[in-house]
């Protein structure tokens, strides 16, 4: 590898310390600080003040628009203005994220670009929800996005093959890099049921906890829908969803009278805590691009339920790091009691599940590809 030092911008509408929104900011945030120690690197985002963190020069622009099109278009004509003011010895790579930034990625086309996918907005809801206006604005993005980037990353092979089958993307320019996670953050000692009892769960019960968006795509609804066939097996089990979203309400009115809570919104210390108290994560997710939950998850010990698509069945071994379901109500039900009725079965595969973390997810190795490409920019 060319050991030569870089001079890196990273662009993304999200960060873990100014505006943060969901997976894609620890995504980018991580990588960012892996990059920097052995690069120089600027990261261009929303914000009020510039500030620096763990190595990263972060700049920031306050962004305006009637809609989520406009607003994305504002911010991506100001982070180019601050680009340009850091731009004197020039930056060697340009590295985009996601769809709300391809305006800059337009402005500065002629520069040696990357661009990752971290998923499409088809993937995200089909226009299931939404405008529809904003719908194929938001796909034109990602379909220009692949044609000028020099280069591009999906973050899991499902969405390579997703990108080039709808924006017919040259397969040779896309590479496959996933993301990763701090594993130290969630690999801690901590007292289960007394976590449990904080929410009013006896210290025995078997917990299932879902964290995520509560909107079509991440499936929070089978999981509700297989609580009966749960709850037929195992009277004593507990369930917290944790988050916001758009079917939040819909789901907390589908499950009056069952052992559900939903706290809403937490801290990234409650969500550590969430993940120590339960004893089952399930990701019910209907599409999920890559699923930065599941590594979270692994690095907690804790056992798994997914659904067999996209970058969850692609990193879960069935029977090895976790159980893979169909993505029904059936499926999950099924996966949940296996579990509840092998608690040998939970040490297992929550075991085999923590053990890949080290092999395939650290940010330090996934840092070293994404170099590999910049040099091939």
């Amino acid at each position: 590898m060319d050991e030569k030092r870089l001079k890196i911008a990273i662009f993304c509408w999200e960060s873990l310390y100014s505006e943060r929104v969901g997976g894609l900011s620890n995504a980018a945030t991580y990588l960012a600080q892996s990059l920097a120690k052995n690069h120089e690197v600027h990261y261009f985002t929303r914000g009020d003040q510039d500030f620096e963190m763990s190595g990263v020069f972060y700049h920031v622009w306050r962004p305006h628009g009637s809609n989520i099109v406009e607003y994305c278009s504002d911010l991506s004509h100001g982070l180019v203005q601050r680009f340009y003011q850091y731009d004197e010895k020039p930056f060697d790579i340009l590295h985009f994220n996601d769809w709300h930034v391809v305006e800059a990625l337009h402005l500065l086309k002629d520069r040696r670009t990357v661009f990752t996918y971290h998923s499409t907005e088809f993937g995200r809801n089909g226009n299931i929800h939404g405008d529809w206006w904003e719908y194929h604005e938001i796909c034109g993005k990602e379909w220009y996005a692949g044609l000028i980037a020099k280069r591009c990353v999906a973050v899991s092979w499902q969405l390579r093959q997703e990108v080039i089958d709808l924006y017919k993307v040259n397969p040779e320019k896309i590479r496959v890099i996933p993301n990763g996670v701090v594993k130290e953050q969630f690999d801690v000692s901590i007292n289960q049921g007394a976590i449990k009892e904080s929410y009013g769960i006896h210290y025995l019960a078997p917990l299932v906890l879902y964290v995520g968006r509560m909107v079509y795509q991440k499936g929070p609804d089978l999981l509700v829908d297989a609580i009966p066939q749960i709850l037929n097996r195992f009277w004593n089990a507990q369930f917290i969803f944790a988050g916001v979203g758009g079917m939040r309400d819909w789901l907390i009115s589908r499950t009056q009278g069952m052992p559900v809570q939903f706290p809403g919104f937490i801290t990234d210390s409650e969500y550590v805590r969430l993940l120590h108290a339960s004893d089952i994560v399930v990701i019910p997710s209907r599409n999920e691009p890559f699923g930065i939950i599941l590594l979270e998850a692994w690095s907690a010990n804790r056992p798994v339920v997914v659904t067999n698509v996209g970058g969850l069945a692609e990193n879960v071994e069935h029977g090895v790091t976790g159980i893979v379901v169909n993505p029904t109500a059936e499926g999950i039900a099924w996966g949940v009691n296996y579990y509840l009725e092998n608690q040998n079965e939970r040490n297992r595969l929550g075991r085999g599940g923590y053990n890949q973390v080290d092999r395939r997810f650290f940010w330090d190795s996934i840092a070293n590809q994404i170099i590999d490409v910049y040099l091939e920019t």
